[in-house]
């Protein structure tokens, strides 16, 4: 985007906010012009085709939404913002719905509102938003419901086209809640196997004692309760796929049966004295690092390496945050279906709420954010308001927002050491996202050694083992 063509008119009228905002606007570079009260702006705005339009909702003859309509009337491809320190969900529902792009609640972080201007110029109008929106999603959603377009999300959409075509083995692994069953369907569809089954077991979902009859089936009479013959996941999935999700959680004494069935493509089921021929293709999942599962006698060595033939590693959200606005728009219309709701956007500003959380669930939580919201919403819009976070989520949110470092505070007494490392922290954290996680990077960011970044995260618990 070319800011120095771009050409904003603001409207409020307290002269210390438009010279704020006049200030605020040409340091980036805009050009700026300003209007007192709505009958002013109006005729400026049939004068010149402003590229953005930002105006108090209160002002001393008209409303903001008096400017926006005649602004839309006189303009359309003229992007508006609205600002306001009493403005209520419904007139911000209103304004949304009359076009505005969005509306800034006073007082304003000026950062988040340089963002504001700055995605509304480059989607310029709400209907380019939409379209720009279905955009990314068409674009995204090459592999079933996987949703993301971020370098990290890119390479495992190429690895997932490299892979489907051969009959390896795979091992998927990723923090709880990353999407790798999506990941493993999506290589299943795209492979050679796509008309047979794919079957789906979570190692740590069922008892040790069952797991054996799950995975191999088991002959009438074989233990107390079977009372028929019953085929395995194995057999079911003969010819097509079989994914193996939280596989670390498999008991040692299966593993060793697991082993042979790979090496030997023959399963056996309980209470049977013959084997069953097999041909399936086994993908399977952890969040744990099972090399070191390996190292600490809890997974075989020679199961492990049967597995782990190729590594998708996939990217948690936090590293990833580019994809939080597809995901949350996929997921709003998503959920907006299912209900009978006609909840169509997301605010910018509910966006930008979400960007500022980590998401420790992963696309896992914020789907669950997005659905709760969508059940609970009584407007067409998702505001700021709206959005379901939980109290302690938006604490944590603000705290990392409103965090400030005062030398005043010294004379009252502080605590250097947890200061020094949040403000560390806080770097490692800011370097792995701008990175996609590689450390390597990372640590070229920050000026660091390589080993020097690798202790640091370890220090902080940062995850610093995974590449």
């Amino acid at each position: 985007m070319n800011k120095e063509k771009k050409h904003i008119l603001v409207v409020d009228d307290e002269l210390s906010m438009r010279e704020l905002l006049e200030y605020i606007l040409l340091k980036e570079g805009y050009d700026v012009s300003m209007a007192e009260n709505g009958q002013t702006a109006i005729k400026m705005l049939h004068q010149i085709p402003y590229d953005l339009l930002l105006c108090d909702i209160r002002l001393g003859d008209l409303s903001g939404l008096d400017v926006l309509r005649a602004s839309k009337v006189k303009n359309p491809n003229t992007t508006v913002i609205l600002i306001s320190a009493f403005a209520s969900t419904e007139t911000a529902v209103e304004a949304m719905n009359e076009g505005a792009y969005d509306y800034v609640p006073k007082p304003f972080d000026n950062e988040e509102l340089k963002q504001t201007i700055k995605n509304a110029l480059e989607l310029k109008t709400i209907d380019h938003e939409k379209e720009f929106l279905d955009d990314e999603l068409k674009k995204n959603l090459h592999f079933d419901n996987i949703v993301g377009n971020s370098p990290g999300m890119q390479h495992i959409y190429d690895m997932i086209m490299q892979v489907a075509k051969t009959t390896t083995n795979i091992l998927i692994t990723g923090e709880s809640g990353t999407g790798k069953e999506l990941i493993a369907k999506a290589i299943h569809e795209k492979s050679d196997r796509k008309d047979q089954s794919f079957v789906a077991i979570n190692c740590g979902g069922i008892p040790e004692n069952l797991m054996e009859s799950e995975l191999f089936g088991h002959k009438k009479g074989a233990f107390t309760g079977a009372a028929f013959d019953k085929k395995g996941l194995f057999e079911t999935g003969h010819r097509g796929t079989v994914f193996l999700d939280e596989i670390a959680e498999m008991g040692f004494p299966l593993q060793v049966k697991l082993l042979r069935a790979i090496q030997e493509k023959m399963i056996r089921p309980v209470g049977s004295n013959d084997d069953i021929s097999v041909d399936i293709r086994i993908i399977s999942a952890t969040n744990k690092h099972l090399a070191e599962e390996v190292i600490s006698g809890k997974f075989r060595e020679d199961l492990f390496f049967r597995l782990n033939v190729i590594e998708i590693k996939v990217p948690p959200l936090r590293q990833r945050k580019g994809d939080i606005r597809p995901l949350a728009q996929h997921f709003l219309e998503k959920y907006s279906d299912q209900m009978g709701k006609e909840i169509k956007k997301i605010s910018s500003y509910a966006i930008d709420l979400l960007q500022k959380y980590d998401f420790p669930g992963n696309v896992r939580e914020l789907e669950n954010i997005m659905e709760r919201s969508v059940a609970l919403s009584s407007t067409n819009i998702l505001l700021p308001d709206n959005l379901s976070i939980s109290l302690h989520k938006r604490r944590w949110i603000e705290g990392v927002k409103n965090r400030r470092f005062d030398l005043e505070d010294v004379s009252k007494g502080v605590m250097l050491e947890e200061i020094l490392e949040e403000i560390e922290k806080a770097y490692l954290k800011k370097a792995l996202e701008c990175s996609e996680g590689n450390k390597k990077k990372a640590a070229d960011l920050l000026g660091l050694r390589y080993r020097s970044l690798w202790h640091r995260l370890e220090k902080m618990g940062l995850d610093a083992k995974q590449p």
